[in-house]
């Protein structure tokens, strides 16, 4: 895959410890500070009703109950978000995963929660893999988290399009339900035709463009869990280009590098799932800032991680300038 760098593990980039501008400082003078949390997999999970397990439900109840309950937990999620509260973004992105096994009892929750980080004119939110974990969690998906899901146009439609100060948010879905044991997500050309469309209006408008999506362009992880076309979002990038890309998913952080329109690159980022435990998941909890200044074609983009420690605490991991 030319030009692809394969998925860096954030930890192992060279840290950039040096001072921000002070434009960047409280207040953000005309600076845009978007935040990025994903895969929160709300816990605890609600007791389900018999009839509920009875399809692809029963094999993740089984793995939330050996596995996934000792990772997931509320009290760090719960950490996370006092503290990015605490940085006053002007925006929160969330890509993908408020649900376990997509049982209805859990959209409920997961739309107190969404409220309790903002409005959905400050939060945009693209669906994961777990919250289409069968045919019908989509359908309450649109009911209970709709408002967060719908562009500026008033239609709850992918992609979406949500024009704030100078950014251009492109949400993306490859949610759909699979089969047991599978984790794939799907683009879809009608789809890709679509958000190549939105990168060019957006281009033309002149506005820093940050496409939302739940499953990597990249990733080392199994077949099973993959984005099934990433070729085909990887080939949009390199037609239309983009200032950035979100995603969530492999529950890491990560960084890799795509190919854009003529030879320039765009940073994907990944962040580790938001509730997860230290010491207990590929990587700790955290979530990224984004301090986004400049103009087209001089953009700055600084990108904060932020996470837990084993002691518990908040702390600033890295900083890496992306612009």
């Amino acid at each position: 895959m030319a030009g692809l760098v394969p998925a860096i593990h954030v930890s192992n980039v060279t840290r950039e410890k040096q001072d921000v501008d002070a434009r960047h400082k409280a207040g953000h003078d005309g600076m845009f500070l978007l935040a990025h949390f994903s895969d929160p997999h709300l816990a605890p999970l609600p007791r389900p009703r018999l009839r509920e397990l009875m399809n692809k439900r029963i094999t993740g109840y089984i793995n939330w109950r050996r596995n996934r309950r000792l990772i997931h937990d509320r009290a760090v999620l719960d950490r996370l978000t006092a503290d990015l509260k605490s940085q006053n973004p002007d925006h929160i992105a969330v890509t993908g995963d408020i649900a376990n096994i997509a049982l209805e009892a859990e959209f409920a929750p997961g739309r107190a929660w969404l409220q309790s980080i903002g409005p959905p004119e400050v939060v945009s939110f693209v669906p994961g893999n777990h919250d289409a974990y069968v045919a019908e969690a989509l359908r309450f998906a649109a009911r209970d988290w709709g408002d967060y899901m719908r562009g500026d146009n008033g239609t709850q439609t992918f992609p979406y399009l949500r024009r704030r100060g100078d950014l251009a948010l492109i949400g993306v879905s490859t949610a759909l339900p699979t089969g047991i044991g599978m984790a794939t997500g799907l683009m879809g050309g009608a789809q890709a035709a679509a958000t190549a469309a939105l990168l060019r209006e957006t281009k033309r408008e002149d506005r820093f463009r940050v496409v939302l999506i739940h499953h990597p362009p990249a990733s080392a992880a199994p077949r099973h869990k993959r984005l099934i076309d990433a070729a085909l979002l990887r080939q949009t990038i390199a037609a239309e280009g983009a200032e950035l890309l979100l995603h969530g998913h492999d529950h890491m952080a990560m960084l890799n590098w795509l190919d854009g329109p003529s030879g320039t690159r765009v940073a994907a980022v990944g962040v580790p799932s938001a509730s997860a435990a230290p010491g207990k998941a590929k990587d700790a909890a955290a979530y990224n800032l984004y301090r986004i200044d400049g103009e087209p074609g001089a953009w700055s983009c600084v990108m904060h991680t932020r996470g837990i420690t084993a002691d518990q605490k908040i702390v600033e991991r890295y900083r890496i300038r992306l612009a």
